[in-house]
């Protein structure tokens, strides 16, 4: 005679569903866009702005004529000295509260959500894309990778103290469901796409 628990065991076993190929461990891209036009495209939706220029010396036109003498304006790039203040780094991180526009480069972009890899050792101080006004990030349309997996297997090994994926600006819709921009950060991110 057959125990309740054996019958049930047996009715499930012999209900099982047809067995499934697991999923692609390491997704393809598929999207009709290019990685230029995909970073572009989300950067802008999530309230960045992109700017594709040629090298550094139009970045530093870009500054000068975008920015001027409207604040206090640092990069972590020699190319652009003359737009920018000199002697800021590797000061006290509370020295930066009143940067208006910090400009440092990222190792690399990630189409699929605009965000771009950042250790330590591009920033020079921790504490400088957190605390500016407004970030600039200068990145080379060679290094994009399709999604956040290809990124992951770039940093994976990798040797760095500090480093952060940061995708567009500081946002938060927490009260009231409002968007707020430069809630936490930076209320602005520019994104310099060179070739």
């Amino acid at each position: 005679m057959m125990t309740s628990r054996e019958r049930i065991l047996n009715l499930v076993k012999a209900n099982q569903p047809d067995f499934l190929e697991l999923p692609e461990i390491f997704p393809s891209w598929k999207t009709e866009l290019s990685l230029t036009e995909s970073f572009s495209a989300i950067l802008k939706t999530i309230g960045g702005t992109i700017v594709q220029l040629n090298n550094l010396e139009e970045v530093a036109q870009y500054i000068s004529t975008q920015f001027g003498e409207k604040g206090r304006i640092i990069s972590t790039l020699p190319e652009l000295a003359d737009v920018t203040e000199s002697g800021w780094k590797n000061n006290d991180p509370h020295e930066y509260e009143n940067v208006d526009l910090a400009i440092i480069s990222a190792h690399f972009g990630v189409a699929e959500n605009a965000a771009v890899w950042i250790t330590e050792e591009l920033m020079h101080q921790r504490a400088v894309p957190f605390i500016c006004q407004q970030l600039a990030v200068v990145v080379s349309a060679k290094t994009l990778v399709p999604t956040m997996h290809h990124a992951y297997d770039l940093i994976g090994e990798a040797d760095y103290s500090f480093g952060t994926f940061i995708a567009g600006p500081s946002k938060t819709a927490d009260i009231e469901q409002s968007l707020v921009l430069g809630a936490h950060g930076p209320k602005s991110m520019i994104a310099f796409l060179l070739p």
